[in-house]
């Protein structure tokens, strides 16, 4: 049973088709790669499920609610952007329960909880740092504890990792998809990145012009390619990334 249904999503932003009749289902605990270049329409896409745009025309639907027009803290869907929207003023502990905090129900547990989620991606030692004091990488983690903390049913990510350099890439999204396996939290993660779509998805949605292409598992992406688009974008440009990074021992994220 899907979790989340998008049923033929449009947004037209005066006269010019940013999506077109885009319709797809994501699954319970799913890893869903949205992969395309930039202009493509992912990026829409995703501010329209978090509920910051509104669709043209189409309806959205989460465990069968339709939530089309629910405002964003009504969707039970956590983000985290590339630019990590920390606040610079508050150590790694305060970042993380600072929402928690602010709801009736998980005042009293806030630091309970916000210490969980602070150890499960390997920030314990940092808890009292301020943001200016981490990577950019410990940083991206303290914007993923803080979003897991709030237990939303759906994380989505826009593009987090793209500013961080390669080996701290490599390093997080195996720490990603071991939290996504040991939270069972649908996922649902933007790219522009081939190989990195193929080393983390469960399937993939390869995007161009306002319009899927093909949704698939990598595998079936490799066997059987839908069109030119998918088979130059993806692949051609998949094998030479994975190239590229064989000195980094690259497999697949498992």
């Amino acid at each position: 049973m899907e979790s989340l249904k998008v049923q033929d999503i449009t947004k037209d932003f005066d006269g010019k088709l940013a999506l077109d009749g885009v319709s797809f289902d994501v699954y319970p605990g799913e890893f869903l790669s949205i992969l395309g270049p930039s202009g493509c329409g992912k990026t829409t896409l995703l501010r329209i499920l978090i509920g910051l745009l509104e669709p043209t025309a189409g309806r959205i639907y989460l465990d069968g609610k339709d939530i089309t027009h629910a405002p964003p803290d009504r969707r039970s869907m956590g983000i985290v952007f590339q630019n990590y929207a920390l606040f610079e003023n508050m150590t790694v502990l305060r970042n993380v329960e600072y929402a928690l905090k602010l709801k009736k129900e998980t005042r009293g547990t806030a630091r309970e909880t916000a210490m969980k989620m602070i150890e499960m991606v390997g920030l314990s030692e940092h808890v009292e740092k301020k943001p200016a004091q981490l990577s950019g990488g410990q940083m991206q983690r303290v914007a993923i504890a803080r979003t897991l903390a709030l237990s939303p049913d759906i994380i989505l990510f826009d593009e987090p990792m793209s500013a961080l350099d390669v080996a701290t890439r490599l390093a997080l999204r195996r720490e990603l998809k071991k939290i996504q396996k040991t939270t069972g939290t649908t996922m649902i993660y933007i790219t522009h990145d081939q190989e990195e779509a193929f080393a983390l998805s469960d399937r993939i949605m390869v995007m161009n012009a306002a319009t899927i292409h093909q949704l698939d598992t990598p595998e079936d992406i490799l066997k059987n390619p839908a069109d030119d688009y998918v088979r130059d974008f993806v692949i051609e440009n998949l094998a030479e990334k994975t190239a590229s990074l064989l000195k980094y021992n690259i497999v697949r994220t498992q």
